[in-house]
């Protein structure tokens, strides 16, 4: 026989492990309710984070981005279980839950305190609770499909700052500076500045891969032809009329009247390619030269002449300058011809002044001192190899040349037959005649020998 207590244990242990799994599960609830708005709020972080990491540092390994994406759940799981743990229920608090769901009638707390037996575990066990699946579920699916497109969504590698792209063709670099130095020196109109501004616009508005193609290369070379023409053109004009008031100027009652007239048919001419170009002087000059009369100079002041003259001269320097690639008026090609015409300071050690001395270094050159110029551009010149006489190669398989090749080369002399020989006779009516005079008489019809006699006479 079983003591009472005893035949009371399996009931006990029923009740309480019914009622533990109660409390979990309300717990857990508890848990879930606290985690769903941090762990969503949490998910559109961690997933702009992944983002930006994968586009600013495209390098990072994947495992390091999926261990960061799986702490996170956890750490906010954390924490949300501090917050939820204040609404815990224990064990005891799940059975008064039971009781009054099922109405026992405080059988489970009686019997807990040991004033009653504990009654027959039914069947079915109701604490009152259900799962509402679509609340629990949204935000924890919500945060698992923000985290996955924070590491599979492509995304684009943020480019490098120091790379700059490709590089773009270099007419277009040129003629950016040209347009820029002639702004900066305010000599020419704006309005072709703005044009050619807007044409390479055009042009780099083209995608990248297509800069170099032939149609972006064959209007690239066009625009810059065209620019370099209108360089020329204003630099050319200027000039004219420079010279042309100059001239004026300095031999204003001196000149023969067909020299005056000339020079200001010169004038008149480049003012007229000055207003026709498409490249124009500021509008500030053009309209002093249209405005000038050649025939009236003397009512200018030297001064006001002297800064028309500086204003054309300056801004046929700047076109000067544009052509030259900015080396200050082709400071390259004057270097190179004073370079191979021996007019440098040379750069050796020693000048040579002296008669009788020799400077290592290029100079100037003068009746003691030599022609003034280095050895060679590049550096002094070798001795020359001893080569020898120029011989030829005698090919010995002639099976192999082909028709026309040279066999043998061969002194000789023309054979002359020395014996006396007679002229021949001329031949009469009944006589053939013989030599030369047979060929004329026998040879040649009438009209023949007429026509060639004719042009041998």
């Amino acid at each position: 026989m079983l003591a009472p207590m005893d035949k009371e244990r399996p009931k006990q242990s029923a009740w309480q492990r019914i009622a533990r799994r109660v409390a979990l599960t309300i717990n857990f609830g508890w848990w879930l309710q606290s985690l769903a708005g941090p762990l969503v709020i949490a998910s559109i972080a961690a997933a702009a984070a992944l983002l930006l990491i994968r586009r600013q540092w495209p390098d990072t390994p994947a495992w390091q981005l999926i261990a960061g994406t799986a702490a996170l759940p956890l750490l906010v799981g954390l924490i949300a279980w501090l917050i939820a743990r204040r609404r815990f229920e224990n064990e005891e608090k799940a059975m008064v839950r039971i009781e009054d769901s099922m109405r026992l009638r405080n059988a489970l707390s009686t019997a807990r305190a040991g004033i009653a037996p504990w009654p027959a575990v039914p069947p079915h066990i109701d604490a009152g609770i259900r799962w509402n699946w679509q609340r629990v579920a949204t935000p924890p699916l919500a945060a698992l499909a923000l985290l996955l497109a924070g590491l599979f969504i492509p995304v684009a590698a943020d480019p490098d700052p120091t790379d700059s792209g490709p590089e773009e063709p270099l007419a277009w670099q040129q003629i950016e500076a040209d347009l820029e130095r002639l702004d900066q020196d305010k000599v020419v109109d704006e309005q072709y500045l703005e044009e050619m501004r807007k044409k390479l616009e055009e042009l780099r508005a083209k995608e990248e891969e297509e800069w170099f193609s032939h149609s972006s290369l064959e209007a690239t070379d066009s625009l810059k032809k065209q620019h370099e023409a209108e360089l020329q053109r204003l630099e050319r004009e200027l000039g004219r009329a420079d010279q042309a008031l100059g001239s004026l100027q300095r031999n204003a009652g001196q000149l023969p009247q067909e020299r005056k007239e000339q020079l200001l048919q010169q004038f008149d001419q480049a003012l007229q390619g000055l207003q026709n170009g498409a490249l124009k002087p500021n509008p500030e000059l053009l309209e002093q030269l249209q405005q000038l009369d050649p025939n009236q100079l003397g009512q200018l002041t030297p001064e006001q002449m002297e800064q028309l003259r500086e204003n054309l001269q300056q801004a046929g320097q700047a076109c000067k300058d544009c052509q030259g690639g900015g080396q200050g008026g082709g400071q390259g090609e004057e270097w190179m011809d004073e370079l191979m015409d021996g007019e440098g300071e040379g750069q050796g050690q020693g000048q040579g002044d002296g008669p009788g001395q020799d400077g290592e270094g290029g100079g100037k050159g003068g009746v003691n001192r030599g022609p003034g110029h280095v050895g060679g551009v590049l550096g002094d010149e070798k001795e020359k190899l001893e080569t020898g006489d120029l011989e030829s190669l005698e090919a010995k398989d002639l099976s192999r040349s082909l028709p026309g090749d040279l066999l043998q080369l061969q002194d000789g002399e023309h054979q002359i037959d020395e014996s006396a020989t007679s002229d021949g006779d001329g031949g009469s009516v009944g006589n053939a005649g013989t030599g030369g005079d047979r060929v004329w008489r026998e040879s040649l019809d009438p009209e023949e020998q007429r026509a060639l006699k004719k042009f041998f006479e």
